[in-house]
């Protein structure tokens, strides 16, 4: 795996994603472009249980899109690096596998709209979070909108997305726009150990969960029950749920085998 924006290492079942462009690692089509093709790699890889995403250095995670790209753009330009950008944030969500942010830093615009679309975001003490694309005359354009409001309510959402203004890592806490707040140089162990402990649960399982969750955030509650009920058939007819079951009644740990 050679990328140019982005480092890769694979240990114990977990992939580790750093974007790589200090020292604010800001995106721009490059960036999108090798995560799309990374995560396709890591999606279709048998070795890889869980990913985690963080930026390189301590000063961000990612500080947003790329301004200076973005600047000289024309208008169908922009149109054509957000579809990217849309499409690579959806791919993210929507990967087979449980998707962990460790945020060392910044999380502003694009970069908080990438840990949304995350399972589960675990943050340093000295992170900063803001949607600041008011001030710039324009709005987020990559899901922000859309996923803040359903991670924090609409209220909340509208005061973040309005205003533009910058918050701590202990308000991101509060509103439940993340999962864990840690020191700063615990971040990426604390992800790890979350990995860890995903890494061990049924693959089946995990896949199916998400995957109710995930596309029943977006029907009626009834089409969300079939849907539940579909990813239940599936997880129930693997060999892990019959290791699963058999384990606790022996009342021994289960040794799952992803199949």
């Amino acid at each position: 795996m050679n990328y140019d924006f982005l480092q890769c290492e694979i240990e114990d079942n977990i992939a580790i994603v750093t974007i790589n462009r200090p020292p604010l690692n800001p995106l721009n089509t490059a960036v999108f472009n090798e995560l799309g093709s990374l995560m396709s790699e890591l999606d279709m890889d048998p070795e890889v249980k869980v990913v985690i995403i963080t930026g390189s250095g301590e000063k961000a995670f990612v500080a947003g899109a790329d301004l200076h790209q973005m600047m000289n753009l024309s208008h169908v330009g922009m149109m054509e690096m957000n579809k990217i950008s849309r499409n690579v944030f959806s791919q993210i969500e929507n990967i087979s596998k449980p998707v962990i942010a460790a945020i060392n830093g910044l999380a502003l615009g694009g970069g908080l709209e990438l840990a949304l679309v995350c399972d589960f975001r675990i943050s340093s003490e000295k992170a900063k979070y803001a949607f600041p694309e008011v001030g710039l005359g324009i709005i987020p354009g990559g899901g922000g909108t859309q996923r803040l409001q359903r991670i924090v309510g609409q209220g909340v959402a509208k005061e973040l997305l309005y205003f533009g203004d910058m918050f701590n890592a202990d308000k991101a806490l509060d509103i439940h726009l993340v999962h864990k707040v840690v020191p700063a140089d615990e971040v990426l162990q604390t992800a790890k150990e979350w990995a860890g402990r995903l890494a061990e649960k049924p693959i089946m399982a995990l896949r199916m969960i998400k995957t109710a969750v995930n596309t029943g955030a977006n029907v009626d509650i009834e089409s969300g029950l079939t849907i539940e009920s579909a990813c239940f058939s599936n997880a129930f007819a693997t060999e892990d749920r019959k290791e699963g079951m058999q384990a606790f009644v022996e009342k021994r740990k289960p040794v799952y085998t992803g199949q």
